[in-house]
């Protein structure tokens, strides 16, 4: 019996502790055939990406893979915004999560080059 009350305390504790981090937001905005930012530096956590889309003239969309990784079978969807983000207007991805490591992100609809996103 004490071993399952033990489990259990773990098992919310981890559950709490997970709930409690913070989720940041990481604003990106994107011109004709750019983006601003040409490489971040973030600490490993959760993110969600906006996307601000600044008289690009059509719809904007965010790709984020590891580095190295390419096609879309290595997309990290979550990054995806929630849906295409129209001229002069902001989007959302979900929520996601980010170790350590060399990421590189694109816009295939505005035809950017890849940028760099380190996770430190």
């Amino acid at each position: 019996m004490k071993k399952l009350v033990a489990i259990i305390v773990i098992v919310l504790g981890f559950a709490f502790n997970t709930n409690a981090q913070k989720v940041k937001t990481v604003a990106l905005e994107q011109t004709k055939g750019e983006f601003t930012q040409k490489q971040i530096t973030l600490s490993e956590g959760i993110y969600i990406f906006e996307i601000a889309n600044n008289n690009v003239g059509k719809d904007v969309g965010f790709v984020l893979l590891p580095k190295g990784k390419s096609g879309q079978a290595h997309h990290i969807k979550e990054a995806y915004v929630t849906q295409a983000v129209k001229n002069n207007t902001k989007g959302n991805s979900k929520k996601v999560t980010l170790a350590k490591g060399e990421y590189t992100y694109f816009c295939p609809l505005n035809n950017t080059t890849e940028y760099t996103l380190i996770v430190e």
